[in-house]
């Protein structure tokens, strides 16, 4: 399958369960005939552990002390620096709740097969006697689950169940079902969870409207008991609420509005058979679905050349062909596809839009210091603005706690973003001696990149985007330390995440991520704002910001100061910002900093072997036209047994921990090993891995507002370009560079010729 998956068995752990999301409501489908269990998601869905409430603390009176000890070379003084207030992880992510189908009477039948469709959304599995049916509507937001057996052979009890791994004490369940006959129609039930968190203030309420067209259905204390029926429709939501509301009414009328939305509704199909009715209103909802989902999701397409029969391997079988191109084939399309699904009212969080345990590591959060940014990388160049837009609500909605954190912990105007949010707040209160995450400036540029990557590939993120670079400019304007004339200013205090030098504490002066977001800031603002009365002060003050340093060993230095020694031996590699995403640092404009960080590169661990840091590699060394060092990390993820057979992805090898670092972010790592581009050049097989040796890759948007496909066998390689407006780029093809002009509206077509 070239855009799917499939097994030949259910799902027995829900890591292994295949997934569907429109970007607010998630599924997760076991495919069990006997015992089916689609376990339900929503991007809201956070427990409140008291964090929600707590604000940023006025630290700012303190910090022009923090500033002076540091600068005068107290390598320990930021250690007390908000260090008595607690360390508050965010409000955990959280499943709702499985609708859960126990069949009585279900046997092994031949023929089983679960499979999923990225082009569409659908997760099928069936056998038989017995097929099951799910998709989640990103036109209707409701989760569409259809259940059909021989006639009048399906018997099912159906429960909303919230016995789910992790659950936490202090919830408190009720649950109604209710029956309705409908004469023709067969007869209707509507099942409802609301669980009230421990808050006594906030609740969270799912509604499943159940329609049988023939058979019999009973109430069955908290359990619907269909018997005789042909097939069964299930249509659910969940919506989290303040505790003293009450959304059930609203959610029943609102499914029986999509109920009778088919043609007809239910009446219309008696008399080709009641098992049709369910089928009609299916499809009606999909066909309304397909648009929205297939368009975006086939706007961008990886084919590589591979053996036709490996290509229809299980993914499970497949994963143990590591070096197979059918296998980075497939996990290039399930990355897109889950990519996809979990961005919408949210970008992804650590776990995308899905989880089946109640204590999800890392709180199922936001972590905005590496991994929301990996996962996000190959939107703007992959074509996929629908995750652009859901990162830009992200950033959007949480501006007002980013002055906050500014004002507060820093006394400045702008913007400061948190290394961790739950999605509702943007607060800073990640407070610890070791990983002083409070003290990281950087994340505003950091997290605003994506946005004007999108913007540059010819989106519309949102009118508000220029106000907010001018913002992240004016922090700067107000943090950066002065150390007198003709002395470069410093970044005072400093935070690289989430490393430390050998030889000093956590929080420095000065460190290259904070460097390089400042000047990105500063300049970026400017560029965009050329109007703006502070736009001359922001390049003149980008222009005294330190240079990078060149450490004893030939590498990029993580801190300009030379009193700082490097270690090497982690996961992160924030200093390597400069080279992705910014391209500030690049082999044709900065050559012997490029020739630095490819040194620093070379001597970074990998420290615990997290998919990020891997993938990371691979996309700061694809920049560096390193084919060997990238082409090492995306081998150690693909031979490390980080996929499940889901083909969603773990933390570290050996699928441990669930976590969608590495399924969404291989996209961008494959289309920046086979083509770059920035507003001025564009480059051709940078970096191919082995395992791509023949394709074609279409459907890709450049940073100078051109579409592109490319056709590559080896080094030889065909690239056609559709500019939207008149452009003169850079090529670099191979061994040739060139100037370019290139006609809005106008193809044009490159030739890579390989070694000579």
């Amino acid at each position: 399958m070239r855009h799917g998956t499939w097994e030949p068995q259910p799902a027995k752990r829900w890591e292994d369960a295949f997934l569907s999301g429109n970007g607010r409501h998630g599924a997760m489908v076991f495919g069990d005939p006997a015992d089916e269990r689609v376990v339900v998601t929503h991007h809201t869905l956070v427990r409140p552990n008291g964090s929600e409430a707590i604000a940023p603390p006025a630290l700012a009176a303190g910090l022009h002390a923090l500033q002076t000890a540091l600068l005068a070379g107290d390598t320990r003084a930021a250690e007390d620096f908000g260090a008595q207030y607690p360390h508050v992880w965010v409000q955990p992510f959280h499943p709702a709740f499985q609708v859960r189908m126990r069949r009585s009477g279900a046997g092994d039948e031949p023929g089983y097969r679960r499979q999923v469709d990225f082009t569409t959304g659908q997760v099928r599995a069936g056998d038989g006697g017995w097929r099951s049916d799910v998709f989640v509507s990103r036109t209707d937001d409701v989760i569409v689950h259809r259940v059909s057996g021989r006639p009048g052979g399906l018997s099912a009890e159906i429960r909303l169940d919230e016995r789910l791994p992790g659950l936490p004490d202090g919830l408190r369940f009720s649950r109604s079902v209710v029956c309705e006959s409908g004469g023709r129609r067969g007869t209707r039930a509507v099942l409802s969870l609301r669980t009230e968190y421990g808050n006594g203030r906030t609740a969270f309420t799912g509604t499943t409207l159940v329609a049988v067209p023939d058979g019999r259905a009973d109430t069955a204390g908290d359990s619907l008991r269909v018997t005789g029926a042909s097939a069964i429709l299930l249509l659910t939501r969940v919506e989290r609420h303040p505790a003293g509301s009450d959304p059930g009414g609203a959610h029943t009328a609102a499914l029986r509005a999509l109920l009778e939305s088919a043609p007809a509704g239910l009446d219309g199909a008696v008399a080709s058979g009641p098992e049709d009715a369910t089928e009609l209103v299916f499809s009606r909802l999909l066909d309304r679905h397909l648009p929205a989902h297939r368009d975006a999701y086939l706007r961008a397409v990886l084919t590589l050349t591979t053996d036709p029969a490996e290509r229809e391997l299980p993914g499970s079988k497949l994963l143990r062909r590591p070096d197979s191109p059918a296998l980075v084939e497939r996990l290039f399309a399930a990355g897109r596809y889950h990519l996809l699904s979990s961005s919408g009212m949210l970008p992804p969080r650590l776990t995308g839009l899905w989880t089946g345990d109640w204590d999800t590591a890392w709180s199922g959060a936001f972590t905005t210091n590496a991994n929301l940014n990996l996962q996000v990388s190959s939107a703007a160049a992959g074509a996929l603005p629908e995750v652009s837009r859901a990162h830009a609500e992200l950033v959007r909605g949480q501006l007002a706690h980013w002055r906050d954190n500014a004002r507060e912990i820093f006394g400045a105007r702008g913007i400061v973003a948190p290394s961790h949010t739950d999605g509702e707040s943007g607060h800073t209160r990640h407070f610890e001696r070791a990983y002083p995450l409070h003290l990281w400036t950087a994340g505003a540029d950091w997290l605003l990149h994506p946005l004007v990557d999108e913007l540059l590939t010819g989106g519309r993120p949102g009118p508000w985007l220029p106000l907010a670079l001018v913002e992240a400019a004016q922090f700067y304007e107000d943090f950066l330390v002065s150390r007198g004339p003709g002395v470069p200013v410093a970044v005072v205090p400093s935070y690289s995440p989430e490393n430390r030098p050998a030889n000093a504490s956590w929080g420095t002066v000065d460190a290259t991520m904070d460097i390089a977001a400042a000047r990105h800031a500063l300049t970026t603002a400017a560029d965009f704002r050329p109007d703006h009365p502070s736009a001359p002060h922001w390049r003149a003050l980008a222009a005294r910001l330190p240079p990078y340093r060149v450490n004893e060993d030939g590498a990029l230095a993580e801190w300009a100061g030379p009193e700082l020694e490097d270690t090497y031996d982690h996961r992160h590699i924030s200093h390597l910002y400069p080279v992705w995403p910014l391209d500030e640092i690049n082999p044709y404009d900065t050559p012997a900093l490029a020739t630095a960080a490819h040194r620093a590169l070379e001597l970074r661990g990998t420290e615990n072997d997290s998919a990020h840091g891997r993938l990371h590699t691979a996309l700061v060394a694809a920049r560096l036209r390193d084919r060997e060092l990238a082409g090492r990390a995306l081998h150690h993820v693909l031979h490390g047994d980080y996929f499940h057979d889901s083909l969603m992805s773990a933390h570290y090898p050996g699928r441990d921990v669930y976590n969608a670092d590495a399924a969404h972010a291989l996209p961008a790592v494959l289309i920046e090993c086979l083509v770059q581009s920035s507003p001025d050049r564009l480059v051709l097989l940078p970096s191919v891995p082995r395992e791509c040796a023949e394709g074609t890759l279409r459907g890709i948007r450049t940073r100078f507002g051109a579409r592109l496909d490319l056709r590559w066998s080896g080094e030889h390689a065909t690239a056609v370009l559709w500019p939207s407006s008149d452009r003169t780029i850079d090529v670099v093809a191979g061994s040739d560079r060139y100037r370019l002009s290139l006609v809005a509206d106008q193809e044009h077509v490159l030739s890579v010729p390989g070694r000579k």
